[in-house]
């Protein structure tokens, strides 16, 4: 009897160990972006990434194969989608749904994932669920990263890819992505730094796209890419400016008295149906037509720069087309299609590029026509 006592109370013991796994896994301690101490699994194997950017960045640490799920943007198709990393690994769109974008988990379905990962990275930490409140849900271990930027907020975003690289064992791969990045900035300033401003033809960028799309109005008074190439941006001083990475919406009357030399449009603007569309305002609106580089034929379609957050790999090929056309002599050896493939087959693992420009009417990098 007492034989026969311990066997089944083996017999459930092993059985709690399979469910819960991580009763038989080491445990390490790492400190997330916010200070937070979270115990994680060494090694991680499985892993979900909730919130705007966070597969993004697991993409760049070549992080594919320890996805287990996916928020729901992942598993659309949509006529629009300028996300580098979803086009390049179509095999997000094969995994699970464990909630919906921006955040908003479901931690019954996360719980329920056929398997269960070890870690969930969660950026936007004040956007969707809570993250404390999701690892005390699901018992596993959450931690929260810093989306950052290229500009101000560059060190937030190369902390977040150093955090979630010591998670999973990309250390290496992470040092690899910021020199990379670094790189190219250095690369894009060193080209336009000594170029005076009596040679700096005065620009403007406009539907850049913020939690949506938006029309002609819309633009960026620290635009990352013109920042990047020393650009005259018209609009770098507006009263409205607000912190560095924030989109604003200036008169349609300010932008006439700017008359810039070049305007460039965020094709994000695309998504929007008729008299919104940033690209209908251009070719539409009389007063708009007045403006000097719609005479001109100066009117250049760019990339879109938010969109599920911001897109590095297209931020920095923006720069080199914009580059370009400000300065043909400083980039004279660039041909801006081939070095945004370039990026996105470092950064995401494949040539991207061909496929966005069709998306968005073959208009990337082209002088748009009225």
């Amino acid at each position: 009897m007492y034989k026969r006592f311990v066997i089944m109370m083996l017999v459930l013991l092993i059985s709690a160990t399979c469910i819960n796994g991580r009763a038989a896994e080491t445990m390490r301690t790492v400190v997330d972006a916010t200070g937070r101490k979270v115990k994680v699994p060494d090694p991680v194997k499985h892993v979900i990434c909730s919130g705007p950017g966070a597969l993004r960045l697991l993409t760049y640490l070549q992080g594919q194969d320890l996805v287990v799920g996916v928020d729901d943007i992942e598993a659309g198709r949509r006529r629009f989608d300028a996300r580098p990393y979803a086009l390049a690994n179509p095999i997000y769109k094969q995994q699970p749904i464990f909630g919906e974008f921006r955040g908003f988990d479901h931690p019954e379905l996360i719980l329920s994932l056929k398997t269960p990962p070890q870690v969930i990275f969660k950026t936007f930490a004040t956007m969707g669920h809570d993250p404390q409140e999701l690892q005390e849900k699901t018992g596993i271990p959450t931690v929260i990263l810093e989306y950052g930027n290229l500009g101000s907020r560059r060190d937030d975003l190369f902390q977040s890819l150093r955090i979630m690289g010591d998670v999973v064992g990309r250390r290496s791969r992470a040092e690899k992505v910021i020199a990379f990045l670094e790189a190219v900035i250095a690369d894009l300033e060193q080209r336009t730094a000594a170029i005076p401003l009596s040679r700096k033809k005065t620009c403007y960028v406009g539907g850049i796209a913020y939690k949506g799309s938006h029309g002609l109005r819309s633009t960026e008074p620290s635009y990352p890419p013109f920042l990047f190439v020393n650009a005259a941006n018209v609009a770098g001083n507006a009263a409205s400016r607000g912190e560095a990475g924030r989109q604003v919406t200036i008169a349609k009357e300010q932008l006439l008295v700017w008359d810039p030399d070049v305007l460039f449009l965020d094709l994000a603007t695309l998504q929007l149906e008729g008299a919104a569309s940033g690209l209908w305002e251009m070719r539409n609106d009389p007063a708009l037509k007045t403006l000097r580089a719609v005479q001109a034929g100066k009117v250049y379609g760019l990339l879109p720069y938010n969109w599920y957050t911001k897109n590095f790999g297209s931020i920095l090929a923006d720069a080199y087309f914009i580059g370009k056309v400000l300065y043909p002599d400083a980039f004279k050896d660039v041909d801006p299609a081939a070095k945004a493939d370039d990026m996105y087959s470092f950064l995401v693992g494949a040539p991207v590029f061909k496929e966005m420009n069709a998306a968005f009417g073959n208009m990337v990098f082209t002088a748009i026509k009225e």
